[in-house]
């Protein structure tokens, strides 16, 4: 049986109604984790927003991943850090956040990238966008097989990312991907729908011949 689980992406504003939001998704079955991804606001303000979206996800038992931002994460005590190619070194992050803390890195479509990551210490490592995006723009295009890949060698776990909705996550689960990290496709609608149809579809997703 296939066995992603969904790991959420924030959209960028998540003032008014959204905690609303992400309590109707996160009440519509298992999600492992919610990244907190906001851009050009304070620390200040970006904590203040994230409280009430890191209750619900304590509620929820779902963990609360900060997006590039090693220090909100410490303030925040999240329960770890994504990080960007350009947002700092997987050892430096895990001396500031301790060795419980989560911490994954993308690694576009790079087997080397991913391999560093991972003797580096990262708790997961991310490939993507297998397809296009509204929420960011890649010019890396990686093959699913690229997750078997991984899979086949490597105990830490991988997501796959990029313009996934449930229409055309099955692949990507057959492949291999440990989490799909999903944003637009959830929170365009009705997050709580969007999220039973994501478990549907991983759920009936072929499983990888051994």
């Amino acid at each position: 049986m296939a066995t992603s689980e969904l790991y959420l992406i924030s959209p960028l504003d998540v003032s008014g109604n959204f905690p609303a939001k992400l309590e109707s998704a996160l009440g519509a079955g298992p999600v492992a984790a919610f990244q907190y991804r906001v851009k050009g606001i304070d620390q200040h303000e970006a904590a203040r927003l994230a409280e009430p979206l890191q209750a619900i996800c304590a509620a929820h038992d779902c963990a609360f991943i900060v997006n590039d931002s090693v220090a909100l994460a410490k303030r925040l005590g999240a329960d770890g850090v994504h990080l960007g190619q350009g947002d700092g070194d997987v050892r430096e992050a895990r001396e500031a956040l301790g060795r419980e803390a989560q911490i994954g890195v993308t690694c576009h479509a790079s087997r080397h990238l991913a391999m560093e990551a991972g003797e580096a210490g990262a708790d997961y490592v991310a490939f993507g966008a297998f397809f296009p995006s509204s929420t960011k723009a890649s010019e890396h295009r990686p093959d699913p097989d690229l997750l078997t890949w991984w899979q086949t060698l490597f105990e830490i776990p991988c997501i796959a990312i990029g313009g996934i909705t449930s229409a055309n996550c099955a692949p990507l689960v057959t492949a291999g991907a440990d989490f799909l990290a999903v944003s637009a496709a959830v929170w365009e609608g009705d997050p709580a729908a969007n999220v039973t149809a994501f478990l549907q579809a991983i759920a009936s997703a072929p499983t990888r011949p051994n």
